[in-house]
């Protein structure tokens, strides 16, 4: 099974206020990135998860997410899924996040 047209317009259209997004088609899904930096990923399902470590992986687990295998991604809260303003928010925290790390 491989990710939609439709889930990638849609997972596009909902982070669609950070800057220069981009996705690529990965293993039947896609990694969507801001700026370069991989902050996220749909599976082939079209379920999305953010990239998380530490307090971030903390808040969105707390929140009910679901690690996605055994790698740092974190399944997107549902209420979030109607919710641009609040999803971008919280990618962006993310992508702050994952930023410091590295730096």
């Amino acid at each position: 099974m491989s990710i939609g047209d439709g889930d990638i317009a849609f997972a596009r259209e909902l982070f669609e206020t950070l800057p220069d997004l981009t996705h690529r088609k990965m293993f039947g899904g896609i990694c969507l990135y801001s700026e370069d930096t991989v902050f996220a990923l749909a599976s082939s399902d079209g379920r999305l998860y953010l990239k998380a470590y530490d307090a971030i992986a903390d808040r969105l687990r707390d929140g009910g997410a679901e690690q996605f295998h055994t790698m740092p991604y974190w399944s997107l809260p549902e209420d979030l899924l109607d919710d641009a303003d609040a999803a971008c928010d919280l990618a962006r925290d993310t992508l702050l996040a994952l930023r410091e790390r590295d730096a």
